[in-house]
């Protein structure tokens, strides 16, 4: 009797062991058969123009009198705020700042000479405005003031004029659906050399959108010039069947 029960207990163990081991190795089937995918990454590229300009002038005057070195720097705002509404600017699209006053009498290490100046003002104007190519044209010209005595202060490594693009909202879903179409066609041409279909998307990272300069040289700045292209990589992932 006991040998009987022994011999039960030892086939319900073994048919356990079996069906356990069954369900484990299907179960483990379904999971790489659901985890059968392929991630791919699409590339969109669209050239546009800047549809912005911001152009900082700065300039300055010098004397040894405060009130006769201010009237001048007047004086020369004046001349730049007509070349600007000359040039087609509106009095909204520029804006004054303010007169910053450099005393260099206050310098204690200054050696004060009589031929020295003692005040620099600077002043800056900005124009904001949608008319980029006016901005580029007036920025070459507005050299022609220093024949009336202008001294413009920027400095060499500062960039007077930016070209910036601000339509970027509007183009995004255009290159969203080509990115991922042709993050399609990738995935496609993989699925046929694996012998297999392309599925629905599993999951997609859309990628970050970036603004580059149409000519790319090292040291030019995107905001430098007025073509530029953006450009998006998004990744996709496919389900294979």
């Amino acid at each position: 009797m006991e040998k009987g029960i022994s011999f039960i207990s030892a086939f319900v163990l073994a048919l356990g062991i079996a069906g356990s081991g069954f369900f484990i190795g299907n179960g483990y089937y379904q999971t790489h058969m659901n985890n059968r995918s392929v991630i791919v990454k699409g590339l969109a590229e669209m050239p546009v123009k800047a549809d912005l300009a911001i152009w900082n002038i700065k300039f300055q005057t010098i004397g040894n009198e405060l009130t006769e070195t201010q009237n001048k720097i007047n004086a020369h705002k004046d001349l730049i705020v007509a070349f600007l509404k000359e040039k087609g600017f509106r009095t909204s699209e520029i804006t004054l700042g303010r007169i910053n006053t450099n005393d260099l009498d206050a310098n204690p290490y200054r050696e004060k000479t009589n031929t020295q100046p003692r005040f620099i003002l600077t002043q800056s104007i900005q124009v904001r405005s949608n008319q980029v190519h006016n901005i580029a044209q007036a920025s070459e010209q507005i050299g022609n003031l220093v024949g009336q005595g202008i001294i413009f202060a920027n400095l060499e490594y500062e960039q007077p004029v930016s070209y910036l693009f601000t339509g970027l909202n509007q183009i995004k879903p255009i290159m969203l659906e080509e990115a991922t179409q042709n993050a399609r066609q990738a995935a496609t041409e993989f699925a046929k050399n694996s012998q297999a279909q392309v599925g629905k998307i599993r999951k997609a990272n859309q990628g970050v959108f970036s603004i580059l300069p149409q000519d790319a040289a090292p040291g030019v700045s995107e905001t430098a010039q007025i073509d530029k292209t953006v450009r998006v990589v998004s990744t996709v992932e496919y389900f294979l069947e």
